[in-house]
């Protein structure tokens, strides 16, 4: 006979996962009451379920960008998480996962972030029915970052020596709208705020240089 778990203890380990209820009841009826090995059950559960739909193409999803102050340097982290279908992509618990991932590279770094990745995404998996996979993670630092994000699909992150927030955001938008395969490219281009000015010319003006810029799309 199974063993009897209470109400409290399947909202518990369902406020902890996010997975269903009765998923939750029949990990704790298997693990005898016990948190941990329930935990350990849902854990391999939705490592196994993963693993079945990980060759599904994922072609949609979403970037995020998040920054912070540290000193008088700024930090950016540029993610994106990929699914199967715009549907998922919108859901709460995708979403989430998203700000959870890009929270973890801000504060703990890109390459933590992407170790500790599968778990998390794996429990998502679980719920959404789709194949989620982790997309590109950068981190960029500088006195002067501009960031831009456009429609979720489209993110991209400046880093200037000189020049003001402003101007790297411009830069970013240029960046985002025209897609330049390379620098010297995107120093040629018509500023698309002002097209009697080139990118290069602006940042001249503003007394700039490009230290970094990251792009990623879906």
């Amino acid at each position: 006979m199974p063993t009897q778990v209470t109400t409290e203890q399947v909202k518990e380990l369902r406020d902890n996962t996010g997975i269903s209820v009765m998923q939750c009841k029949r990990a704790l009826e298997e693990a005898d009451g016990d948190m941990k090995k329930a935990l350990a059950i849902l854990k391999k559960t939705s490592s196994d379920i993963a693993l079945k739909k990980v060759n599904r193409e994922v072609k949609d999803g979403r970037v995020g960008i998040k920054v912070i102050e540290e000193g008088k340097d700024k930090k950016a982290v540029l993610v994106s998480l990929l699914c199967e279908t715009d549907f998922v992509a919108r859901n709460e618990d995708f979403t989430n996962l998203l700000d959870r991932l890009s929270d973890k590279a801000l504060k703990e770094g890109v390459e933590k972030m992407k170790a500790e990745a599968k778990d998390m995404i794996d429990s998502i998996i679980q719920k959404t029915g789709e194949n989620i996979q982790l997309g590109e993670a950068y981190e960029v630092s500088g006195k002067v970052l501009g960031t831009y994000v456009h429609n979720n699909k489209i993110g991209v992150i400046v880093s200037l020596t000189g020049g003001s927030a402003e101007l790297a955001k411009d830069i970013a938008m240029q960046v985002t709208a025209l897609e330049p395969e390379n620098e010297k490219a995107l120093l040629e281009q018509e500023f698309i705020k002002d097209t009697s000015v080139t990118i290069g010319g602006l940042l001249a003006k503003a007394g700039a240089k490009i230290k970094e810029v990251k792009r990623c799309s879906i």
